[in-house]
């Protein structure tokens, strides 16, 4: 069955703007073209991608099941005219890019008007929150991780080191006094992320140690860095932060590094993630290579 990849087209930008003749016109169609030439793909698929009432227009379930599969239908035809050369040279469409809240506000966000002034016609579709999204399930075009790449169904690019250290506001520390050794931190208030989970850490010399929120002398668990920071800020107690989140605050003295010799064991990396089966679109490769130029090639957190 030979598909019309202008209609699939439409579909998926129907499909993000939830509104067929708003999608038709992004696309230089007229109204009843745009109607027509999605009635023509779900006649030819066999289903209704599309709930269309008076008021509103959305998804079905085979229209979502479709999405991810249409917009990889795209990225196929984009990748083989590029490859012929024949690439237009705008970039255009929606990219949906789902990135830590926290590493978003502080270096992505500032950084997006020089992006949208190359690339006019190219609409960003973020999604901000330090809860991890699915790449797959959600339809995402590209992700910021702050985590070892282990899924196998994903491809990714380095953008940079992350590396996690310790530390505590100087009125934490007139109180509390510092900890000269890592054994030193269960007779402290933690500040964890997430969780409880011991996080190993490596010091100066190689000697393995625990930052262990379980085994202190009081725990605060929070789910979002940027709250996680504020409080280390105001004095509740020992945090493990990446260096990238709070290398102003140390530069202006705000916060202070505990135990400066030890860090997170983990091996962690800021990867720029896409599905494995995806071929990159000129839209994900403009973004990754703008993000890696902008942010990659000179962490602002390193030096």
């Amino acid at each position: 069955m030979g598909l019309d990849t202008d209609a699939v087209r439409l579909f998926v930008r129907a499909a993000e703007m939830l509104n067929i003749s708003a999608a038709g016109r992004a696309l230089g169609m007229a109204p009843a073209v745009s109607s027509a030439k999605l009635a023509k793909l779900e006649q030819s698929l066999g289903s209704d991608l599309l709930h269309r009432t008076t008021r509103k227009v959305s998804l079905s379930l085979e229209g979502a099941d479709f999405l991810p599969f249409a917009r990889e239908i795209i990225a196929q035809e984009e990748a083989a005219l590029a490859a012929l050369g024949k690439q237009t040279t705008t970039i255009q469409g929606t990219l949906r890019f789902a990135a830590p809240s926290t590493f978003a506000q502080l270096y992505i966000a500032p950084i997006l008007p020089t992006f949208l002034e190359q690339h006019p016609d190219l609409t960003l579709d973020l999604r901000l929150s330090d809860v991890q999204f699915d790449l797959i399930e959600g339809s995402y075009d590209l992700a910021l991780r702050n985590a070892p790449l282990v899924d196998t169904s994903l491809k990714g690019r380095k953008l940079a080191d992350d590396r996690r250290i310790l530390c505590a506001a100087p009125d934490y520390l007139d109180s509390h006094g510092s900890p000269n050794t890592p054994g030193d931190l269960s007779g402290h208030h933690l500040i964890a992320f997430q969780n409880r989970q011991p996080r190993p850490l490596t010091g100066p010399m190689g000697e393995t140690a625990r930052f262990d929120p379980a085994a202190a002398k009081s725990q605060l668990i929070m789910d979002d860095g940027q709250s996680q920071i504020r409080a280390t800020l105001a004095g509740a107690g020992i945090s493990l932060n990446a260096l990238w989140s709070v290398h102003d605050h140390l530069r202006s003295g705000e916060l202070i590094r505990v135990l400066p010799g030890f860090e997170a064991a983990e091996d962690n990396v800021l990867w720029l993630i896409y599905p494995k089966s995806n071929v990159l679109s000129p839209k994900v490769r403009v973004f990754i290579d703008f993000l890696i130029a902008e942010i990659g090639a000179k962490p602002p957190w390193e030096g």
